[in-house]
C-alpha cells in the first residue's frame, strides 16, 4: 500500500545536523515516512542511522534542522515526549521488563486503576484486546522472560499499539531471531502497514530489506544519500549507493593478480563445519590453510563478526564442528581457543581491545598471560623484554613501555593489540577491522607486517569492510551475503566490482 509520491508525509525530518566531540554524525540528514509504508533505513557502519534513531526518538536533540508530524512542527526532548506525540521505537535489545507478565509491560506507567487501586482484570482484558490485533493468543499473565525473543519484540510492538502509535520505529529488530521468527514479525508489520501506520525499519540485511520494503532511504556519511521505492532501487544499486561505489557491468574475464601459487597444497590448519548460530549466522563451512590470508567480505552485518567470534569462543555456538590441525576442539571461551594457538585482534578496541588505563606492557601480556594460566606469572623482566622486541618489530611509538595505552593514537594502539596476540606465537590469526580509523601511514604498515607472518607460515582471517583492501591483501576470499557465505574466490577471480555483484546477487 504505496503512497502516492503527492501525498504528504506522516513524519518528515529535513536539514538535521548533529555533532559529538570531534565528529560531525549528522549533516543535513533528512527523512519522509508515509502512512501506509514499511520504510527501510540503510547504510554502512557510520553512516548516521543510530544517530537519525535518536534525533527522531528525542535521545539526541539536533543542533539544526525541522521536524514536521502531520505538517506541524515538533522537537521531541526525550523518548517519553516523543512517544506522546506518537512515535513509538522498538529496539534490537527489548527494553521491557522479563521479570514482569506480559499485561505489565504493555501498559507500564498506564495501569487502569479501579478506587485508586490497580484493576487487574481490565489490565489483562485490555492486553488480550491489544494482542488480538497482532494475532497473537498468548498468557497475558504469564512473565515476559518465557517467552522467546521474536514473541517479546511482538509484545513491544502491542505496546506501541496500546499507546496509540502513528510512527513505528523498529531498530535491527531481527538480528537474533531466526527465519521463522522473522516471516512472524514481517506478518505482523504488514498487517499494521495495511492498517495505515507509518513503519521506519532499520537493518543491514538485504533479502529481508527487499521482503519487507515499500520505500529506502539510503544513508552515507552522515548524510542522505536518497530516497527511493524498493520497485526503482536494483540491490546492486543499492550496495552501490551504501559504498559509495559504482560497480562496472561484469565481463567473462575478470581483471586482478594471479592465485597465490601453491596455497592449494597447503595444509588445512583449522577446519570448520556447520558452524551456526541462532540469529547470527547459518551454517558455515570454512578451511583456513597455513601461510594462507583468508578474507571475509560482506556488508555490516552479514556475518563477519559474528564468524570470527564463533571461530575464537568469543560466543559459542549453538551446532557445527571446528577441528585445529585435524583434531575436533570445541571452544568454550576464549582461553582455550588461545591455548590452541588461535589470536584474535577485536573490532572494537576500546571496549573489547585496549584497556586504556593499563601500560603498554600490562596489555601486551594479557594474552599470553592467559594462555599460561594465573598460577604461572609471566616474571618482570620477562615481560619488559617481551614489550621492548614487539615495540621496536611494529614500531610502535611510544614514550615507555610503562605509558597508558589510551594516550596512544588510535595505529599505535591497534599495534599493540596486534602485538599483543602475536605475543602468544599463534599458528592462526584473526584480524577484524585491524585498519579501521586509523591513517593510511599505519594502514600500510600493520598490513604490511601481517603479510610477512604470512610468509613464514602464520594463517590469518581478515576481515574489512574495505572491499580494495581484502582484494589487496587476501589470498583468497569468501563472500558472505546476510549472514550466510555465498562463494569463495582466489585472488584475481574478483575486483571491486564483481565483489558488489557478489553482495548483492545481483547477476550481470
Amino acid at each position: 500500500m504505496v503512497q502516492p509520491h503527492q501525498a504528504a508525509p506522516v513524519l518528515a525530518l529535513a536539514g538535521i545536523d548533529k555533532q559529538f566531540p570531534g565528529v560531525q554524525a549528522l549533516s543535513g540528514a533528512g527523512l519522509n515516512l508515509y502512512a501506509g509504508e514499511v520504510h527501510t533505513l540503510m547504510g554502512q557502519n557510520g553512516a548516521g542511522k543510530s544517530t537519525l534513531i535518536k534525533v527522531l526518538t528525542g535521545l539526541s536533540p539536533p543542533e539544526r534542522g525541522s521536524m514536521l508530524l502531520d505538517g506541524v512542527p515538533i522537537a521531541p526532548r526525550s523518548p517519553q515526549a516523543a512517544q506522546a506525540l506518537g512515535i513509538s521505537t522498538v529496539y534490537q535489545e527489548v527494553n521491557l521488563c522479563p521479570n514482569l507478565s506480559v499485561a505489565e509491560n504493555l501498559f507500564i506507567g498506564r495501569y487502569p486503576r479501579r478506587f485508586g487501586m490497580l484493576d487487574w482484570g481490565a489490565m489483562r482484558r485490555h492486553a488480550r484486546i491489544v494482542l488480538a490485533q497482532l494475532r497473537l493468543d498468548i498468557d497475558v499473565s504469564a512473565p515476559l522472560a518465557r517467552l522467546p525473543l521474536a514473541l517479546q519484540q511482538l509484545v513491544a510492538i502491542g505496546r506501541a499499539l496500546a499507546t496509540s502509535a502513528r510512527v513505528l520505529i523498529l531498530d535491527e529488530p531481527t538480528s537474533s531471531l531466526d527465519e521463522a521468527e522473522v516471516q512472524l514479525l514481517f506478518g505482523v508489520l504488514r498487517r499494521l502497514r495495511d492498517q495505515g501506520m507509518a513503519i521506519l525499519f532499520v537493518t543491514h540485511f538485504l533479502e529481508q530489506t527487499y521482503a519487507i520494503s515499500d520505500r529506502i532511504t539510503v544513508m552515507r556519511n552522515g548524510e542522505r544519500e536518497g530516497e527511493y521505492r524498493v520497485r526503482d532501487l536494483t540491490r546492486l544499486a543499492l550496495v552501490n549507493k551504501m559504498v559509495g561505489t559504482v560497480a562496472a557491468p561484469l565481463t567473462p574475464a575478470l581483471p586482478g593478480f594471479a592465485p597465490a601459487a601453491g596455497s592449494d597444497a597447503a595444509p588445512i590448519l583449522l577446519r570448520a563445519r556447520g558452524l551456526t548460530k541462532k540469529g547470527m549466522l547459518a551454517p558455515l563451512d570454512i578451511d583456513i590453510r597455513r601461510g594462507e590470508m583468508l578474507g571475509l567480505c560482506g556488508l555490516l552485518g552479514s556475518g563477519r563478526t559474528e564468524t570470527a567470534r564463533l571461530l575464537f569462543g568469543a560466543d559459542r555456538a549453538d551446532g557445527g564442528s571446528i577441528d585445529i590441525h585435524g583434531r575436533a576442539q570445541p571452544f568454550a571461551a576464549p582461553r582455550e581457543a588461545i591455548a590452541h594457538g588461535i589470536g584474535f585482534c577485536s573490532e572494537d578496541r576500546k571496549r573489547e581491545g585496549a584497556i586504556l588505563e593499563l601500560s603498554v606492557r600490562d596489555n601486551l601480556m594479557l594474552a599470553l598471560q592467559a594462555k599460561r594460566g594465573m598460577l604461572r606469572p609471566i616474571p618482570l623482566r620477562r615481560q619488559q623484554a617481551l614489550a621492548r622486541e614487539y615495540v621496536e618489530r611494529l614500531g610502535i611509538k611510544t614514550a615507555s613501555i610503562d605509558t597508558p595505552i589510551g594516550t596512544l593514537s588510535g595505529g599505535n594502539q591497534q599495534k599493540a593489540l596486534l602485538a599483543r596476540a602475536l605475543a602468544t606465537a599463534p599458528a592462526l590469526l584473526i584480524l577484524d577491522e585491524p585498519t579501521r580509523g586509523i591513517d593510511v601511514q599505519a594502514k600500510l604498515e600493520i598490513m604490511a607486517f601481517v603479510c610477512r607472518l604470512c610468509g613464514d607460515g602464520m594463517a590469518v582471517l581478515f576481515i574489512s569492510s574495505e572491499l580494495p583492501e581484502v582484494l589487496r591483501w587476501s589470498d583468497r576470499m569468501i563472500v558472505l551475503r546476510d549472514r550466510q557465505a555465498r562463494g569463495s574466490y582466489v585472488r584475481g577471480e574478483l575486483d571491486e566490482s564483481s565483489v558488489l555483484h557478489a553482495i548483492a546477487a545481483q547477476p550481470a
